[in-house]
């Protein structure tokens, strides 16, 4: 297909949570403000981004089909298998006995699997042995390190550290 997935594993339910703290109040990514010095709690990334850790698997994305959707080659996906799809859904699915990323959408009045750049045809769901495997909720990629803003925008698509 177009992108190609690694299953990394499951979230392990029987592992302790791991909070980190959370800073209380708001970042601007406008003018600077004045910090806050106190922390509003503690936050484990696995409880805030994970509802169902039962049918919640991690996957590595591999290509460049989903990156107008801010999917990148490298990125860390969260696919939870407990949720239905619906139009507009970002899915893992099983197409012809490869796992895919991709957009459920339809074109016409049929369904198809939507890739998220040009380069890349829809797929139709007509003709296909397709299951979907699950619903993506989450893509976690890494920010360019050491760059300028000019080079920060060319560098960030695809790039993961």
């Amino acid at each position: 297909m177009t992108v190609h997935l690694e299953v990394l594993g499951r979230v392990d339910e029987r592992a302790p949570g791991a909070p980190l703290p959370l800073a209380a109040g708001e970042v601007r990514a406008g003018f600077p403000s004045p910090a806050d010095d106190y922390l509003e709690g503690q936050l484990d990334l696995v409880a805030h981004l994970v509802p169902h850790p039962s049918s919640t698997f991690y996957l590595r994305a591999k290509g460049e089909s989903m990156k107008e959707l801010g999917i990148f080659d490298g990125d860390l996906l969260i696919v939870d298998r407990s949720l239905e799809p619906r139009q507009g859904a970002v899915l893992i699915a099983s197409v012809d006995g490869e796992l895919t990323c991709k957009q459920l959408g339809k074109l016409g009045d049929r369904p198809y699997l939507l890739a998220a750049n040009e380069a890349y045809p829809p797929i139709a769901l007509n003709g296909h042995d397709c299951d979907v495997w699950g619903v993506v909720t989450h893509s976690i990629h890494a920010l360019p390190q050491g760059t300028s803003r000019r080079q920060a925008g060319s560098a960030y698509q695809g790039t993961t550290s």
